[in-house]
């Protein structure tokens, strides 16, 4: 049983265009994922896929223009709002991309330590930041003062010392130096090996290819693919959907072959296959409707022509 299920996950936005006219946008669309427990799926794609949406859809925490349609299940039951609201910050712990989210009136070792729940706080967020190269001034300071990097360290830490059962990591190694990141990986692989769960949102595919045990790739607001970290090696023959392949192939490391064309705007979405426009292997087929994700190979795929 999965710890975390999202089934055909969309989400709209009113906006007003001028006078009291409004149009909807939308912004995600049929979104299809899920966590076992003991896991951590990469969330992979570019900026404006949906990845951070997705987060905080999870944590109720979208804006109040935003329209959600589809399920979200946490432990096999439906996340309600109030539930949501239960286990926000407890449970269910966000790691975010912005450094904003620390409470600019709070010396930041004292905001680590609100997160212990079990054991001496004191010695937990001072073993975290040690851990992660932060130095015994740190937890002194106000957010105010420290660097970037050194936020998000704090932000981790948080986590880290929680007792959350599912941690949602949006961005969480940008800044940081490749020690620190290489300990922040290590801390969510045992995070992950204890039985706990990890939703690791990045840019990074190599670094969520070391901790990872699964891959989504998003496009345009959607799952196009979920595949083993195994699946991406070699020329990406393993892999399922194009747009995979191509986001693999693009890499520095890889063939270095840059995707035609750029991601939709949520305003001008094509019809069907939202990857089509810039696919090799469209057909006429692909434009008439977006297609529905499928299991092949062992993994799960939005492609008609995936083979």
């Amino acid at each position: 049983m999965p710890i975390l299920d999202v089934k055909d996950l969309s989400i709209s936005f009113n906006q007003y265009i001028g006078g009291l006219k409004q149009k909807e946008l939308n912004v995600i669309s049929s979104l299809d994922v899920s966590l076992e427990k003991g896991e951590i799926l990469a969330i992979v794609g570019a900026s404006g896929s949906g990845k951070s949406l997705l987060a905080h859809a999870i944590l109720g925490i979208l804006p109040s223009n935003a329209n959600m349609s589809g399920t979200i299940k946490y432990a096999d039951e439906i996340l309600t709002a109030e539930r949501q609201a239960k286990l926000r910050g407890k449970e269910i712990v966000l790691i975010p991309q912005s450094v904003n989210y620390l409470d600019p009136l709070m010396r930041v070792g004292k905001q680590v330590r609100t997160s212990v729940k079990d054991g001496n706080p004191i010695k937990a967020q001072r073993e975290v930041f040690d851990r992660l190269h932060l130095n015994n001034e740190v937890e002194k300071m106000l957010p105010f003062q420290l660097s970037g990097g050194m936020a998000r360290r704090v932000l981790l830490s948080t986590a880290i010392v929680s007792s959350a059962q599912l941690i949602i990591a949006d961005e969480p190694t940008p800044g940081l130096d490749p020690v620190v990141i290489k300990e922040a990986l290590k801390n969510f692989r045992e995070f992950a090996d204890n039985g706990h769960t990890v939703m690791f949102i990045t840019h990074d595919i190599e670094s969520a290819l070391t901790i990872a045990d699964k891959i989504a790739v998003f496009y345009a607001g959607t799952t196009v693919e979920v595949a083993s970290v195994r699946d991406f090696t070699g020329d990406g023959r393993a892999l399922r959907h194009p747009y995979s392949k191509a986001l693999w192939n693009a890499l520095p490391q890889n063939d270095f072959t840059p995707i035609l064309g750029s991601q939709p705007q949520p305003s001008a979405l094509p019809p069907g296959c939202l990857f089509a426009p810039r696919c090799h292997m469209a057909t006429s087929e692909c434009s008439e409707a977006q297609p529905k994700m499928r299991k092949l190979r062992n993994g799960m795929v939005r492609c008609i022509h995936a083979t």
